[in-house]
């Protein structure tokens, strides 16, 4: 089995894959705020895990909205950086990568506490595993930490802290602002681990 990682330079993925050392990752550019730093945290992971990496660029910022996309949230908005069918976007185009390349399962960093995105649930992906696996390619979708936490899956992962560091979480810049949810998740995950801020 040829298993590849949707990978985002976040503490969740850079986690997963540092613990399930994928054959490949796949980072997909669709036009969110932190595109370079996400690929930059990618690279780095992917150079010293000796994992083969490729990025996907599909500028969708036109549909995208809130924190990530640099604009207001739409009304039906769980929080402020929702962006509409996002994960099933990052889904599809990672797929329309893999197939070509021989893979046949996709991992993709939901974690327990992502429950409050509908594409963030167990039923969300085992759906869209569904979905993939009855087209061509037959690719399966997997959550490895769905039932972990943030700090559970590091611990778990025993990923290292020169790894982990290089992680990429802010949602609205390349430089961490330090105030947006996706920092503020870094910061508190950190916090729980008995770590300092990186």
């Amino acid at each position: 089995m040829k298993t590849a990682l949707l990978l985002s330079g976040g503490m969740d993925s850079i986690a997963i894959a540092f613990w399930k050392r994928p054959a490949l990752t796949v980072t997909v550019d669709y036009g969110q705020l932190a595109s370079k730093a996400e690929i930059r945290a990618s690279e780095a992971v992917c150079a010293v895990l000796n994992i083969e990496h490729h990025i996907v660029r599909a500028d969708l910022s036109s549909l995208g909205s809130g924190d990530l996309a640099g604009s207001r949230p739409l009304g039906i908005a769980p929080v402020p950086e929702w962006w509409p069918f996002r994960n099933q976007m990052l889904i599809t185009l990672a797929a329309m990568k893999l197939v070509p390349l021989g893979c046949d399962r996709l991992m993709i960093g939901c974690l327990k506490t992502d429950g409050f995105h509908a594409d963030g649930t167990s039923r969300f992906i085992e759906a869209a595993s569904d979905l993939l696996e009855m087209q061509e390619g037959s690719l399966t979708l997997v959550a490895p930490a769905i039932g972990l936490t943030a700090p559970e899956l590091i611990k778990a992962a025993k990923v290292p802290l020169d790894v982990l560091a290089w992680a990429h979480s802010c949602h609205t810049s390349d430089f961490a602002c330090g105030d947006c949810n996706g920092c503020r998740k870094h910061y508190e995950t950190f916090s729980q681990l008995g770590l300092p801020p990186y």
